[in-house]
């Protein structure tokens, strides 16, 4: 059965005509009748009652007509959502992101997206960048953002922006007050930091080592999988943590966090994709307006 099939029989069946119904299809009365032939020879029914001149619907007919109308339904309603998408009326994105660029850097730009294309559904997964390149990599993801580098062969990585890791504690924390800290001064605080897999780790170790240092010569006494957590700990404590600018910003500003260093590191932001699959009139709508320059 074809919807060419239940088409043709919709059209007969409201004009009770064989005909009419093929003018109206642009058909020949032969191919109209044909289609109709084929169906009630294939299941073996009688759709038609061939009354003198005219023809009237079955009972089977009647019952099948209902059937007939909501497929065809369907199928122009399906039809239309192609339409829609290819139109970026409708759709659907999913999108990974590390926590940094999750939380700072892509609302704006999400916001600037659902404007232009308030039609399109985008869902947005966050995790750490270790997770974010695993759920691209299996299609649970059509998009990943991420800080920092990741390798996989299955994935390809442009650079899209960046930020830059910075030193901070609250303004209890002793080294607040020193004008000038001393040499080993890495060693000589207690540290919270991300959660190994996520990009800041990575950022801050890789920063570690050029100075040097491991992690182990550090006295770190608490991971946490979150930057607000670590934010709002480092604010009220004693410690000391690395995190992106934009983590940090408006901490800065209102006073409740001090920088002691300068940069440790910058970093880079980069699209994630799968090298193998498709990518969409709507995911490509939507890295054009991520990656666009402000202004």
């Amino acid at each position: 059965m074809t919807l060419e099939q239940l088409r043709i029989f919709v059209a007969v069946a409201e004009k009770q005509h064989v005909t009419q119904a093929a003018r109206e299809l642009n058909l020949t009365q032969s191919a109209t009748s044909a289609a109709i032939a084929s169906l009630e020879e294939r299941y073996d029914i009688k759709l038609f009652d061939r009354i003198g001149r005219g023809i009237v619907l079955t009972h089977t007919g009647r019952t099948f007509l209902s059937e007939a109308r909501a497929v065809l339904a369907r199928a122009r309603s399906a039809e239309q959502t192609l339409r829609d998408i290819t139109a970026l009326k409708g759709g659907k994105v999913v999108v990974a992101a590390s926590q940094t660029v999750a939380n700072y850097w892509l609302p704006p730009r999400l916001q600037a997206f659902q404007a232009a294309h308030p039609g399109i559904d985008v869902t947005v997964r966050i995790a750490n960048t270790e997770r974010v390149a695993n759920d691209v990599r299996e299609g649970l993801a059509d998009i990943g953002f991420i800080e920092g580098d990741i390798d996989d062969a299955a994935l390809s990585a442009r650079r899209i922006d960046g930020d830059a890791l910075v030193v901070v504690i609250g303004p209890r924390h002793p080294f607040a007050k020193h004008r000038k800290l001393p040499a080993d001064w890495l060693t000589q605080t207690p540290w919270i930091l991300r959660e190994p897999g996520s990009g800041t780790r990575d950022m801050f170790e890789r920063a570690l080592k050029k100075r040097g240092l491991r992690l182990s010569d550090l006295a770190v006494q608490l991971e946490l999988a979150s930057n607000e957590a670590i934010r709002t700990a480092v604010e009220s404590g004693l410690c000391a943590t690395a995190l992106s600018d934009l983590v940090v910003e408006k901490s800065l500003k209102a006073n409740t966090l001090v920088q002691i260093d300068t940069e440790l590191a910058k970093r880079s932001f980069y699209v994630l994709r799968h090298k193998e699959r498709h990518i969409s009139k709507a995911e490509t709508a939507l890295l054009a307006v991520a990656t666009a320059k402000p202004g």
